[in-house]
């Protein structure tokens, strides 16, 4: 049954018959006829076929659902016993929004200097993916914010608060300031991730709020696109306080609090909602809760 239930997964995942059986290293007659088993073991059919992939019936939805449940318990099950008789290994994947990928080596390097024999792959997405990922058991656990907008059926581990700064020249506009409000910020030409990005998001309802808008003169998906711009002395932007102080300022940047209002959000560790957890992940969330009061500013 679990294997039949893999199967339904890579299909939820690929929306390919021809993918999904590459996936699961199965051949594609293999796998329809291990979907067929499947159907015939439940009693309905869960998949609307025709020459490609149709997506499911609606027993097929809820019988993913399930699949998700039972095949994360059969791999935390694999992975515990495991733990019971060696040292912790494996590999643990975490999907990161951009702008907390600065802190992930506060998290993964003392974890390794515990369990040497556990590997990492660290993932960049966005808000929703990471949710997205972790319901379709692609990653292990995603960090995240876990406050601002719905993130469903999943267990959260504070970590810090996210507040904001205007980066920008010392000698541009309001580059002698001390602070600066939300308002002045919407003066600013500046440089932002895209709307697809909380992040974004975020910047833009803070100024939304106080009757400004964001005027931006370069957007884009990477953290590091923007802050070689702002690093040139010739651009602005808007970034967590977290990430400048990680990314490190020079003498052409000035990082500016930003305030009137004070905005803040919580980042976190979002994992599913299952117990038990497995060893690895039961030890990643112990040491996420070790260092979370060092990553408050």
């Amino acid at each position: 049954m679990i294997d039949k239930l893999e199967l339904l997964l890579a299909l939820a995942k690929e929306r390919h018959f021809g993918r999904a059986a590459e996936v699961c290293g199965v051949t594609q007659p293999t796998m329809s006829t291990g979907l067929k088993q499947l159907e015939e073991i439940l009693g309905v059919m869960l998949v609307q076929r025709g020459s490609r992939f149709q997506g499911f019936t609606p027993e097929g939805e809820r019988a993913l659902d399930w699949a998700r449940r039972i095949v994360g318990d059969a791999r935390a099950m694999r992975d515990e016993i495991n733990g019971l008789k060696h040292q912790l290994s494996g590999e643990i994947r975490i999907a990161a929004i951009p702008t907390v990928l600065g802190m992930v080596a506060s998290l993964t390097t003392p974890f390794r200097a515990r369990h040497p024999e556990v590997r990492f792959k660290i993932r960049s997405t966005t808000s929703s993916e990471v949710l997205g990922l972790l319901e379709n058991l692609e990653v292990d656990a995603g960090l995240t914010y876990i406050e601002n907008e719905p993130i469903g059926k999943v267990r959260t581990i504070p970590l810090y608060n996210e507040s904001y700064r205007l980066l920008t020249a010392p000698d541009a506009m309001f580059g002698d300031r001390e602070t600066v409000t939300w308002k002045e910020v919407g003066q600013v030409p500046l440089c932002l991730l895209t709307p697809d990005m909380q992040n974004r998001r975020i910047i833009d309802r803070a100024l939304r709020s106080v009757g400004a808008e964001a005027t931006p003169t370069l957007t884009s998906n990477s953290l590091l696109v923007l802050f070689t711009h702002v690093k040139t002395g010739r651009w602005a932007s808007v970034m967590p306080a977290k990430l400048a102080e990680t990314l490190g300022l020079s003498d052409t940047v000035r990082s500016i609090p930003i305030t009137d209002p004070d905005v803040n959000y919580s980042i976190g560790m979002v994992i599913p909602q299952r117990d038990p957890m497995t060893p690895l992940i039961a030890a990643l969330v112990n040491v996420a809760r070790e260092v979370a009061p060092s990553l408050q500013l």
